[in-house]
């Protein structure tokens, strides 16, 4: 599998991100893909044929790997990565689509465009608000529910996060209970509860990130309805100013027309 196109993909969105996004995807990179293509195949790498049974029975073997490994961990963690990264291509296009309307004002020459020329929009950095805040949390969200899915899918498919060491099948065309043993088991329990571990800090820093935006996202807004409301105020001070002078200048006018009238 290339990783290296997923890279660039999740590069360009990383410099849209929060400082808890770039977190995630730093761990995303380090020790998760990475491990996964330094390590983890070479633990997995021989899984069925160093899965052995007391039997010669033919086809009892590949009958209980099946059994008991319906999935390899290997294939099932690099269909969680790209799940986990896929949400990322939502931000990706919608800054890819804001930036192309971008280019079009600049080559039509619109007057309200700020930009100087193309290289100046590439490097633009977008703040996340407005339509973007929607995006991006959106697609926070859907990491979150891809990781907790995926976490639960290894637990129900494996029954649990432990590897035995020895296994026992008794699934057709075995012709009795057979004892099935697998390789390096100690090994691979250690290497799966790491990975897990480091889906559920991966599932923290989403909910912390979608909280902060959350949270900012309110913030933002008792500001701005705070300054509206400031405004009005001021707004409605300098009316109640004018009608009062302008009272004022009616009252001495009626004032100067009663005196001479008098008189």
């Amino acid at each position: 599998m290339d990783w290296g196109s997923l890279q660039a993909i999740l590069g360009g969105v990383n410099k849209h991100s929060t400082s808890i996004g770039k977190i995630w995807l730093t761990v995303l990179f380090i020790f998760r893909i990475m491990i996964l293509v330094v390590a983890a195949e070479e633990v997995w790498g021989d899984e069925q044929d160093d899965f052995v049974c007391n039997t010669l029975q033919p086809g009892c073997k590949n009958v209980c790997y099946d059994k008991f490994f319906p999935i390899s961990h290997i294939r099932l963690w690099a269909l969680q990565l790209i799940f986990v990264s896929t949400p990322a291509l939502l931000v990706a296009m919608h800054v890819a689509y804001r930036k192309h309307e971008k280019k079009k004002k600049f080559i039509k020459g619109e007057r309200n465009c700020e930009y100087k020329d193309l290289e100046e929009i590439k490097r633009q950095r977008f703040r996340i608000e407005g339509p973007l805040w929607w995006t991006y949390t959106t697609s926070i969200l859907f990491r979150v529910i891809f990781e907790a899915a995926f976490m639960y899918a290894f637990y129900y498919t494996y029954e649990g996060y432990h590897m035995p060491r020895l296994l026992k099948c008794d699934a057709w065309p075995c012709p009795n209970v057979v004892d099935c043993f697998v390789s390096r088991p100690t090994e691979k329990t250690v290497f799966t509860i790491f990975m897990i571990s480091v889906s559920a800090i991966c599932i923290v820093l989403n909910v912390a990130e979608l909280g902060y935006l959350v949270a900012k996202f309110f913030i933002r807004r008792s500001r701005r309805e705070t300054t509206t409301r400031h405004h009005s105020n001021h707004e409605n001070k300098e009316e109640s100013k004018q009608n009062e002078m302008n009272e004022l200048i009616s009252d001495s006018c009626q004032n100067t027309v009663t005196g001479l009238l008098s008189s």
